[in-house]
């Protein structure tokens, strides 16, 4: 189960979303093992392709402050005028989040429900050591 906090912290951080062009602000926020929490949004560019989700912002602000085992998501959206009033993350970011979080780690998706990260990703891609 995520922390109702946690939502709460992506929630306050929808309004840093730069999303200009899709107008779909998504905010994200991690907890680290530690404790901390680390918070992500959406920043679009002209250059589409350099676009990142809120999810991997959200976890690359955790790995570069050192924290690597990340235990809990939440994700919240704020609809678009032509997408839907709330989106599951994307491939790519559930191949992120598999890399720092456990298969049993907890990922709230705000209006949707509860997700163990297995569930959203059940065949990671993964390298042998």
């Amino acid at each position: 189960m995520v922390d109702a906090d946690l939502l709460q912290a992506a929630r306050d951080a929808l309004g840093r979303s730069h999303a200009p062009y899709s107008r779909f602000h998504v905010a994200a926020a991690v907890r680290a093992h530690d404790g901390r929490v680390f918070v992500g949004v959406n920043v679009e560019n002209a250059s589409y392709g350099l676009t990142v989700c809120a999810e991997r912002v959200a976890v690359f602000s955790a790995v570069a402050a050192g924290a690597t085992q990340l235990e809990q998501m939440a994700l919240t959206t704020e609809p678009a005028p032509t997408l839907p009033e709330h989106s599951m993350p994307c491939g790519a970011c559930r191949q992120v989040m598999a890399e720092f979080m456990q298969p049993s780690a907890g990922v709230l998706v705000d209006r949707v429900g509860s997700f163990q990260l297995a569930e959203l990703l059940p065949h990671p891609f993964v390298l042998s050591p």
